[in-house]
Protein backbone atom coordinates (compact mmCIF):
# COMPACT_ATOMS: atom_id res chain seq x y z
CA UNK A 1 0.00 0.00 0.00
CA UNK A 2 1.22 3.46 -0.88
CA UNK A 3 2.46 5.60 2.00
CA UNK A 4 1.49 9.24 1.91
CA UNK A 5 4.01 11.83 3.02
CA UNK A 6 1.55 13.77 5.11
CA UNK A 7 1.31 15.14 8.59
CA UNK A 8 -2.45 15.59 8.79
CA UNK A 9 -4.33 13.98 11.61
CA UNK A 10 -8.00 13.67 12.47
CA UNK A 11 -9.25 14.03 16.00
CA UNK A 12 -11.95 11.50 16.74
CA UNK A 13 -14.14 11.19 19.79
CA UNK A 14 -13.66 8.14 21.95
CA UNK A 15 -17.04 6.88 20.70
CA UNK A 16 -15.96 7.25 17.05
CA UNK A 17 -12.70 5.41 17.75
CA UNK A 18 -14.55 2.68 19.61
CA UNK A 19 -16.99 2.11 16.71
CA UNK A 20 -14.26 2.03 14.05
CA UNK A 21 -12.00 -0.24 16.10
CA UNK A 22 -14.95 -2.55 16.78
CA UNK A 23 -15.52 -2.89 13.04
CA UNK A 24 -11.82 -3.59 12.47
CA UNK A 25 -11.75 -6.19 15.24
CA UNK A 26 -14.73 -7.99 13.68
CA UNK A 27 -12.99 -8.02 10.29
CA UNK A 28 -9.81 -9.30 11.89
CA UNK A 29 -11.79 -12.17 13.41
CA UNK A 30 -13.38 -12.90 10.05
CA UNK A 31 -9.95 -13.04 8.39
CA UNK A 32 -8.70 -15.44 11.07
CA UNK A 33 -11.83 -17.50 10.40
CA UNK A 34 -10.92 -17.63 6.72
CA UNK A 35 -7.43 -18.85 7.55
CA UNK A 36 -8.92 -21.55 9.76
CA UNK A 37 -11.28 -22.60 6.98
CA UNK A 38 -8.32 -23.02 4.61
CA UNK A 39 -6.41 -25.00 7.24
CA UNK A 40 -9.44 -27.28 7.74
CA UNK A 41 -9.91 -27.74 3.98
CA UNK A 42 -13.37 -26.17 4.09
CA UNK A 43 -15.52 -26.32 0.99
CA UNK A 44 -14.74 -23.56 -1.54
CA UNK A 45 -18.19 -21.98 -1.60
CA UNK A 46 -18.21 -21.80 2.19
CA UNK A 47 -14.92 -19.89 2.05
CA UNK A 48 -16.29 -17.61 -0.67
CA UNK A 49 -19.33 -16.89 1.49
CA UNK A 50 -17.03 -15.87 4.33
CA UNK A 51 -15.01 -13.73 1.89
CA UNK A 52 -18.21 -11.94 0.90
CA UNK A 53 -18.89 -11.21 4.57
CA UNK A 54 -15.39 -9.73 4.97
CA UNK A 55 -15.89 -7.65 1.84
CA UNK A 56 -19.22 -6.34 3.14
CA UNK A 57 -17.66 -5.49 6.50
CA UNK A 58 -14.80 -3.62 4.83
CA UNK A 59 -17.29 -1.78 2.62
CA UNK A 60 -19.31 -0.72 5.69
CA UNK A 61 -16.11 0.46 7.41
CA UNK A 62 -15.09 2.49 4.34
CA UNK A 63 -18.55 4.00 4.05
CA UNK A 64 -18.63 5.06 7.70
CA UNK A 65 -15.12 6.52 7.57
CA UNK A 66 -15.85 8.34 4.30
CA UNK A 67 -19.04 9.84 5.70
CA UNK A 68 -17.26 11.03 8.84
CA UNK A 69 -14.45 12.44 6.69
CA UNK A 70 -16.84 14.42 4.48
CA UNK A 71 -19.00 15.70 7.34
CA UNK A 72 -15.98 16.57 9.50
CA UNK A 73 -12.65 17.07 7.78
CA UNK A 74 -13.84 18.17 4.34
CA UNK A 75 -16.49 20.58 5.64
CA UNK A 76 -14.02 22.09 8.11
CA UNK A 77 -11.32 22.53 5.47
CA UNK A 78 -13.76 24.08 3.00
CA UNK A 79 -14.96 26.50 5.69
CA UNK A 80 -11.30 27.43 6.19
CA UNK A 81 -11.01 28.11 2.45
CA UNK A 82 -8.90 25.02 1.76
CA UNK A 83 -10.49 23.92 -1.52
CA UNK A 84 -7.77 21.31 -2.07
CA UNK A 85 -9.87 19.18 0.29
CA UNK A 86 -12.08 18.42 -2.72
CA UNK A 87 -9.13 17.10 -4.74
CA UNK A 88 -7.98 15.04 -1.74
CA UNK A 89 -11.46 13.56 -1.37
CA UNK A 90 -11.71 12.74 -5.08
CA UNK A 91 -8.30 11.04 -4.92
CA UNK A 92 -9.33 9.00 -1.89
CA UNK A 93 -12.57 7.94 -3.58
CA UNK A 94 -10.69 6.94 -6.73
CA UNK A 95 -8.36 4.75 -4.67
CA UNK A 96 -11.32 3.18 -2.88
CA UNK A 97 -13.08 2.36 -6.13
CA UNK A 98 -10.15 0.58 -7.81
Amino acid sequence: MEERACCKTTRRTEEEKKKLIHRLNRMEGQIRGLRGMIERDAYCTDILTQCAAVHAALHAFNLELTERHIRGCVVRELQEGKTEAIDDLIGALQRLMK
